[in-house]
């Protein structure tokens, strides 16, 4: 039996692909923590029972860790690192020394974002896996941006110093024992890296806690289902392509039925109406088993989650590592993308018709949904995971 610590970021998308992951190991016999700054959203995601490390850290959404919402990328990015990644660190880092300390894991699982984990496990001499919740980083997205990545560099060695070991070398969003990627290449294209220490596991999909309940026979099976959503994050920033969305497929109403997922809709938004059913949340897995494309914003995990479905995409890329994901689809031959701050209806209409009726972008997506469920997922993550364990023990 060995101990597992995953160190995690407060974010549904980075917390999510762990969730799975974790309970393998668990279900194996193994020792699993976590350590996070919001121990309840980790509860509330992979169980009530779940062993967690409270840490210091800004929460999304809480004062102070607010991204203004017009911000698109080389400030987006900016933003995101000075004020959310790097502060988040520093905050974690006392929290995850404590973890380590207590709970003393023979591998700690630390998310690409959660730099604390990484540096913390090298200064305290304990092997570390990384936990890719987003391959964009792993295909040169800063190639044609050599001063970006140069900052990026220079800010991950002033943090280095401050909370992990200064002579140290590794990336600490790449470890040299373990790289887990939940994605495959099919998906990422042959950009994507090999190496010994690299794992295309695909998704890690497992059970979720059941929300408000679905109106399941709402559902017309006459007519086509599009799913609409932005994701967890997005909410400040969707108002009005989530109504451009609204109006195209209200227009297709004859022969399309959408779910739309607006979190800023109180619970009962739904109403009566047959082609339109707005709700805050929805129970996103089940659902997309019967939905015949996905409008969103090119998350690493919805994407990834329509894809494992075999559902194709018309992605719309807002900030972050989207852009390089929404081009991962497009290069598959999986979707189609449209300009989040452009697009109008009749676009948006146009785009969505030929990627509900073009059957190339669902046999692409079908051939990365086979790649996906043969990759192995968190059965496979877990595997790699309790090797490295084992090899750490001689």
């Amino acid at each position: 039996m060995s101990g597992f610590l995953f160190v995690v970021p407060p974010l549904v998308g980075h917390i999510n692909p762990a969730v799975g992951v974790a309970a393998r190991l668990t279900a194996d016999g193994h020792r699993v923590a976590w350590a996070c700054a919001d121990p309840a959203l980790v509860r509330r995601l992979a169980g009530a029972d779940a062993h967690v490390y409270a840490c210091a850290g800004p929460v999304p959404g809480a004062e102070g860790a607010v991204r203004p919402p017009d911000l698109r990328g080389a400030e987006a990015l900016r933003f995101l690192w000075e004020w959310y990644l790097l502060p988040l660190a520093d905050a974690m880092a006392p929290g995850v020394r404590a973890a380590v300390t207590e709970f003393r894991p023979d591998v700690v699982v630390a998310d690409q974002q959660a730099f604390a984990g990484a540096l913390v496990a090298e200064r305290l001499g304990v092997p570390w896996a990384t936990s890719a919740t987003t391959s964009a980083e792993f295909t040169g997205a800063y190639d044609g941006l050599p001063k970006v990545a140069a900052w990026l560099r220079n800010q991950l060695a002033a943090l280095r110093a401050r909370i992990g070991t200064p002579a140290g070398i590794a990336d600490p969003r790449y470890s040299p024992h373990l790289l887990l990627v939940f994605s495959t290449p099919e998906l990422i294209g042959p950009q994507a890296p090999l190496g010994e220490r690299i794992h295309y596991v695909g998704p890690s999909l497992a059970d979720r806690p059941a929300g408000p309940g679905f109106p399941w026979e709402w559902l017309d099976p006459g007519r086509a289902k599009v799913l609409v959503t932005l994701g967890t994050a997005n909410a400040d920033a969707g108002g009005r392509f989530l109504a451009e969305c609204g109006t195209a497929l209200r227009e297709r109403a004859d022969r399309v039925q959408t779910v739309l997922v607006d979190p800023t809709a109180p619970p009962a938004a739904g109403g009566t109406d047959k082609d339109v059913l707005t709700l805050p949340s929805v129970p996103q897995l089940p659902l997309l088993e019967r939905m015949d494309a996905v409008v969103c914003h090119a998350g690493h995990n919805t994407v990834c989650e329509a894809l494992w479905h075999g559902v194709p995409l018309v992605v719309a890329p807002i900030r972050d590592d989207q852009p390089v994901v929404a081009g991962q689809v497009v290069d598959a031959g999986a979707g189609l993308r449209v300009r989040f701050g452009r697009v109008t209806a009749p676009r948006l209409g146009a785009t969505l018709d030929t990627v509900l009726h073009d059957p190339a972008h669902r046999a692409a997506a079908a051939r990365i949904r086979t790649a996906f469920r043969a990759a192995g997922g968190a059965r496979t993550a877990a595997n790699h995971l309790a090797r490295l364990a084992a090899a750490t023990h001689g």
